[in-house]
């Protein structure tokens, strides 16, 4: 029988009784902070709070009877168990027969009922879907009240951490350099002014850094800029004597983060205003509205132009970042030796193996922070893709089955992400086919060549395919963009092969890095993924169009015990040992105990 968990439904009951105090029907909870962050500082955990779930995606909506939480395929297995007795339906996303929240609210709302929701933390596009898909129904938001304020009486403070300054040398470019290419584009957009609120292009552009985000380098802020004036929110306290040196050279005005709205209701722009209403939050861009209407200018929704300059690399940047992966894989790998040397020999956890890795990579030099908490997940629990054990609950790790590790680190020079599934004691022969399938779509991915102008979905199916051909899918992305030591995904570029509705699909440009990851997971047995991080690289130009190709950035073995060559194609084989040769080459003179070189030879070993 399942057990009521009383603490959440104590919380829903409170959060119910401010919701009609404040007369709300209906309190809809994302999983973001004011910028539409991935990640989000505890602060801002609100549907945590209030349901339990802790992925990093989710969306709960709460009304007088009724609550309910949507939530990604990556997610069902870990939703299903977090929301056990607190009264909270799961609702599967894309999902047969599974309404989205809009059909949800639509068929559920009363006419003349209040949505209520905290309008800093939903994006304007989110919103004004919202305000349109219900106002049929003649429903209004009230968007003002964080009614988290009202019941979570031990709420984590706003983070308020110091900012610190990159130097040009390390960034490639000043940000009077990137703030001049910023302006072009706000010029070919015909706008004067220009509202930026997405925290890691803020940084990107001001070649400053913060730690207001967990494993995500990036300050709490907001950036106004006009033809003359860069404006700078942040909170004050954050603003350490060299920052405020930084800014005064580089005439960047600095203003306290909470000064944002006011500022916006004293301006009186002389031109038409940028914004972006993926990453401005609705209660701003009401604000912003309100501003263009009453001066007669027009508010232009355009994607960020900061965007897309972030996810070309330059010179410098991709200088670095080689260099750094190259370190990261040799780091790795010397984890993957310790690993498959003491696993059922030790006592070692998904925990203490975890610690072990991030102790391992902190040692390297110009290292800052992990770039996600590090997954490590043994055997079954790895068929939950985003799994996270913890030091009360975790698994022991024996000399039997398989350890899934995706981790990562933020350095001074790059961002990482790396994923390998390690052999640790005898597999079965399904395990053997499912692992083969999953690094041949990889390899095969990553030699793809591809006319400039193709998408993420494009070249998706080189990485499905081998698994689709057993009728296996995983349900995420294949590939995701990674920023300079800025966030672990970055947009706009992602490999996928459908996308929801209204979502973005990018081209493939040289300068951009992207992940390669496919994966299996047998609810109960089993879990494998296999990332690599590639670059694009331009190739040959001829009559037809420019080629694209990728270059590998990752170079760590592939277990050898997990593969059965029966299951692959002799190109499929030859993309392997091609494979180990650059890894043993690239890695080899970053590994100086004798031991792993002995063990990395054999583990590369031409098949």
């Amino acid at each position: 029988m399942e057990q009521e968990n009383t603490v959440i439904k104590q919380r829903l009951s409170k959060l119910r009784e401010a919701m009609k105090a404040a007369g709300i029907d209906y309190y809809l909870m994302p999983t973001s902070d004011f910028h539409n962050s991935e990640y989000s500082a505890d602060f801002f955990k609100v549907r945590e709070y209030f349901c339990g779930f802790d992925g990093s995606n989710g969306t709960l909506v709460v009304s007088a009877d009724e609550a309910g939480l949507w939530t990604d395929g990556r997610y069902f297995i870990q939703a299903e168990n977090q929301l056990a007795g607190t009264g909270v339906t799961l609702f599967r996303m894309m999902e047969a027969g599974v309404p989205t929240i809009d059909e949800y609210l639509l068929a559920n709302m009363k006419e003349g009922q209040v949505l209520g929701f905290d309008g800093r933390v939903l994006s304007a596009g989110i919103g004004q879907r919202y305000e349109k898909e219900l106002a049929p129904k003649g429903v209004s938001l009230k968007i003002d009240k964080d009614l988290a304020e009202e019941v979570w009486t031990e709420r984590p403070a706003l983070p308020c951490h110091d900012m610190y300054v990159l130097s040009d040398e390390l960034c490639g470019q000043s940000f009077k350099q990137k703030l001049e290419t910023v302006r072009s584009r706000m010029k070919e957009y015909g706008a004067e002014h220009y509202l930026l609120s997405k925290l890691d292009d803020i940084m990107w552009l001001t070649n400053l850094r913060g730690n207001d985000v967990e494993c995500n380098p990036v300050a709490l802020c907001y950036a106004y800029i006009t033809m003359s004036d860069f404006v700078l929110f942040a909170q004050s306290k954050e603003i350490t004597a060299e920052v405020k040196d930084y800014c005064d050279r580089n005439g960047i005005k600095l203003l306290d983060y909470h000064e944002l709205v006011s500022f916006i209701k004293d301006i009186k722009p002389e031109g038409n205003i940028l914004f972006d209403k993926r990453n401005t939050n609705f209660l701003t861009y009401r604000v912003l509205k309100e501003l263009a209407d009453a001066s007669g200018k027009t508010l232009k929704n355009e994607k960020d132009p900061t965007e897309i300059l972030k996810a070309c690399k330059n010179e410098t940047e991709l200088k670095n970042i080689r260099e750094v992966y190259v370190r990261d894989s040799a780091k790795l790998t010397e984890f993957i030796y310790w690993v498959k040397t003491n696993a059922g020999r030790i006592p070692m956890t998904e925990y203490s193996a975890a610690m072990k890795l991030d102790s391992m990579r902190a040692e390297l030099p110009g290292f800052i922070e992990l770039s996600f908490p590090t997954i490590s997940a043994y055997n079954a629990n790895a068929a939950m893709a985003h799994y996270e054990a913890t030091e009360d609950n975790c698994a022991e790790i024996k000399a039997q089955g398989l350890l899934l590790v995706d981790s990562g680190g933020t350095y001074m020079g790059g961002t990482t992400d790396v994923t390998r599934t390690m052999v640790v004691g005898p597999i079965s022969d399904e395990i053997k086919r499912h692992y083969t399938a999953t690094v041949a779509g990889m390899l095969r991915l990553s030699k793809a060549n591809f006319l400039e102008g193709c998408s993420g979905k494009n070249v998706d199916i080189l990485a499905r395919g081998p698994l689709w051909n057993m009728g296996i899918d995983y349900k995420h992305g294949t590939g995701h963009g990674i920023g300079y030591i800025l966030n672990v995904h970055e947009g706009p570029q992602n490999i996928r092969w459908r996308f929801a509705p209204g979502a973005d699909e990018a081209v493939l440009l040289p300068g951009m890095i992207v992940s390669d990851e496919p994966g299996v997971y047998i609810e109960g047995s089993h879990g494998i993924r296999i990332e690599n991080i590639l670059e694009v690289v331009a190739g040959d130009e001829n009559e037809y169009g420019r080629f694209l190709h990728f270059a590998h950035l990752t170079y760590a073995p592939i277990d050898l015990e997990a593969i059965d060559t029966s299951y692959m194609t002799s190109e499929d084989i030859d993309n392997l040992n091609e494979y180990h040769a650059l890894v043993y080459e690239k890695i080899s003179p970053y590994i100086s105990d004798e031991k792993v070189l002995e063990w990395l030879k054999e583990a590369t070993r031409a098949l």
